[in-house]
Protein backbone atom coordinates (compact mmCIF):
# COMPACT_ATOMS: atom_id res chain seq x y z
CA UNK A 1 0.00 0.00 0.00
CA UNK A 2 0.93 3.35 -0.66
CA UNK A 3 2.31 6.18 1.56
CA UNK A 4 -0.26 8.32 0.70
CA UNK A 5 -3.23 5.95 0.74
CA UNK A 6 -1.81 4.41 4.55
CA UNK A 7 -1.99 8.48 5.78
CA UNK A 8 -5.24 9.01 5.03
CA UNK A 9 -7.97 10.60 7.33
CA UNK A 10 -11.66 10.16 7.76
CA UNK A 11 -13.87 11.40 4.33
CA UNK A 12 -10.26 12.00 2.46
CA UNK A 13 -9.87 11.04 -0.71
CA UNK A 14 -6.81 10.94 -3.15
CA UNK A 15 -7.67 13.19 -6.41
CA UNK A 16 -4.30 12.87 -8.45
CA UNK A 17 -1.28 11.05 -8.02
CA UNK A 18 2.03 11.60 -9.50
CA UNK A 19 5.82 10.05 -9.46
CA UNK A 20 9.03 11.35 -10.16
CA UNK A 21 10.07 11.48 -13.49
CA UNK A 22 11.73 8.69 -14.89
CA UNK A 23 14.00 10.11 -17.13
CA UNK A 24 15.87 12.37 -14.86
CA UNK A 25 15.97 8.93 -12.09
CA UNK A 26 17.65 6.66 -14.95
CA UNK A 27 20.35 8.28 -16.68
CA UNK A 28 23.37 7.24 -14.53
CA UNK A 29 22.16 3.25 -14.34
CA UNK A 30 21.47 3.96 -18.68
CA UNK A 31 25.27 5.60 -18.80
CA UNK A 32 26.94 3.21 -16.46
CA UNK A 33 25.84 0.43 -18.97
CA UNK A 34 27.17 2.43 -22.24
CA UNK A 35 30.17 2.57 -20.93
CA UNK A 36 30.73 -0.95 -19.61
CA UNK A 37 29.54 -1.79 -23.21
CA UNK A 38 32.25 0.55 -24.67
CA UNK A 39 34.66 -1.54 -22.41
CA UNK A 40 33.75 -4.95 -23.67
CA UNK A 41 34.47 -4.28 -27.03
CA UNK A 42 37.57 -2.71 -26.67
CA UNK A 43 38.15 -6.84 -25.60
CA UNK A 44 41.87 -8.17 -23.38
CA UNK A 45 41.95 -9.58 -20.58
CA UNK A 46 41.55 -5.97 -18.44
CA UNK A 47 38.49 -4.52 -20.69
CA UNK A 48 36.63 -7.71 -19.27
CA UNK A 49 37.43 -7.10 -15.69
CA UNK A 50 36.65 -3.56 -16.11
CA UNK A 51 33.51 -4.14 -18.08
CA UNK A 52 32.53 -6.43 -15.71
CA UNK A 53 33.42 -4.03 -12.86
CA UNK A 54 31.10 -0.97 -15.02
CA UNK A 55 28.64 -3.47 -15.76
CA UNK A 56 28.12 -4.83 -12.05
CA UNK A 57 28.11 -0.57 -11.05
CA UNK A 58 25.58 0.10 -13.54
CA UNK A 59 23.35 -3.32 -11.77
CA UNK A 60 23.83 -1.05 -8.65
CA UNK A 61 22.31 2.30 -10.05
CA UNK A 62 19.80 0.45 -11.56
CA UNK A 63 18.60 -1.00 -8.07
CA UNK A 64 19.03 2.31 -6.43
CA UNK A 65 17.43 4.51 -9.17
CA UNK A 66 14.59 1.94 -8.99
CA UNK A 67 14.27 1.80 -4.88
CA UNK A 68 13.94 5.71 -5.86
CA UNK A 69 11.54 6.00 -8.26
CA UNK A 70 8.89 3.32 -6.74
CA UNK A 71 8.89 4.59 -3.23
CA UNK A 72 8.36 8.43 -4.12
CA UNK A 73 4.96 9.47 -4.16
CA UNK A 74 3.28 12.94 -4.52
CA UNK A 75 -0.40 13.93 -3.99
CA UNK A 76 -3.55 15.67 -3.95
CA UNK A 77 -6.14 15.14 -1.67
CA UNK A 78 -9.30 16.95 -0.86
CA UNK A 79 -8.12 18.18 2.29
CA UNK A 80 -4.02 17.93 1.94
CA UNK A 81 -0.74 18.27 -0.58
CA UNK A 82 1.11 14.90 0.38
CA UNK A 83 4.55 14.16 -0.77
CA UNK A 84 7.24 11.16 0.20
CA UNK A 85 10.41 10.86 -1.26
CA UNK A 86 12.77 7.96 -0.21
CA UNK A 87 12.57 4.27 1.03
CA UNK A 88 15.08 4.54 4.77
CA UNK A 89 16.05 7.69 4.35
CA UNK A 90 12.23 9.39 4.12
CA UNK A 91 11.52 12.70 3.42
CA UNK A 92 7.94 13.61 3.83
CA UNK A 93 5.56 16.63 3.65
CA UNK A 94 1.73 17.26 4.43
CA UNK A 95 0.66 20.55 4.01
CA UNK A 96 -3.23 21.45 4.39
CA UNK A 97 -4.59 23.26 1.11
CA UNK A 98 -5.83 26.37 3.32
CA UNK A 99 -2.23 26.91 4.21
CA UNK A 100 -0.94 26.89 0.80
CA UNK A 101 0.33 30.20 0.00
CA UNK A 102 2.17 29.86 -3.55
CA UNK A 103 2.90 27.06 -5.76
CA UNK A 104 5.79 27.49 -7.60
CA UNK A 105 7.13 25.38 -10.69
CA UNK A 106 10.65 25.84 -12.36
CA UNK A 107 11.37 23.95 -15.77
CA UNK A 108 14.84 23.61 -17.54
CA UNK A 109 14.25 23.70 -21.18
CA UNK A 110 14.69 19.99 -21.37
CA UNK A 111 12.40 19.50 -18.41
CA UNK A 112 9.50 21.14 -20.85
CA UNK A 113 10.54 19.02 -23.76
CA UNK A 114 10.63 15.80 -21.28
CA UNK A 115 8.23 16.39 -19.22
CA UNK A 116 9.15 17.00 -15.55
CA UNK A 117 10.24 20.13 -13.44
CA UNK A 118 10.27 20.80 -9.80
CA UNK A 119 7.57 22.68 -7.61
CA UNK A 120 8.24 24.57 -4.75
CA UNK A 121 5.21 24.70 -2.03
CA UNK A 122 5.20 27.82 -0.02
CA UNK A 123 3.43 27.62 3.01
CA UNK A 124 1.69 30.48 5.86
CA UNK A 125 4.67 31.30 8.35
CA UNK A 126 7.41 31.27 5.48
CA UNK A 127 7.91 27.40 4.68
CA UNK A 128 8.96 26.27 1.57
CA UNK A 129 9.52 22.42 0.18
CA UNK A 130 11.38 22.02 -3.02
CA UNK A 131 10.13 18.79 -4.78
CA UNK A 132 12.52 18.46 -8.00
CA UNK A 133 12.27 15.82 -10.84
CA UNK A 134 7.95 15.27 -10.37
CA UNK A 135 6.48 14.45 -14.19
CA UNK A 136 4.04 16.91 -15.13
CA UNK A 137 4.41 19.93 -12.71
CA UNK A 138 1.81 21.87 -14.43
CA UNK A 139 -0.68 18.94 -13.91
CA UNK A 140 0.02 18.91 -10.27
CA UNK A 141 -0.27 22.44 -9.56
CA UNK A 142 -3.06 22.69 -11.29
CA UNK A 143 -4.70 20.05 -9.64
CA UNK A 144 -4.05 21.87 -6.45
CA UNK A 145 -5.09 25.26 -7.55
CA UNK A 146 -8.92 23.35 -8.35
CA UNK A 147 -8.85 21.62 -4.81
CA UNK A 148 -7.77 24.94 -3.56
CA UNK A 149 -10.58 27.00 -5.11
CA UNK A 150 -12.84 24.53 -4.61
CA UNK A 151 -12.10 24.25 -1.07
CA UNK A 152 -12.43 27.74 -0.52
CA UNK A 153 -15.83 27.89 -2.44
CA UNK A 154 -17.57 25.33 -0.08
CA UNK A 155 -16.70 27.54 2.76
CA UNK A 156 -18.29 30.53 1.76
Amino acid sequence: MSYIKENLIRDENILYQCRLHWVVVFPWPIIWLIVAVVIFINGGHWAMLGGSITAAIAVFKAIESFITYSTSEFGVTNYRVIAKVGFIRRKSLEVLLSKIESIRVNQTVLGRIIGYGSITISGTGGTHDLFPYISDPLKLRRKIQEQIITTQSSFR
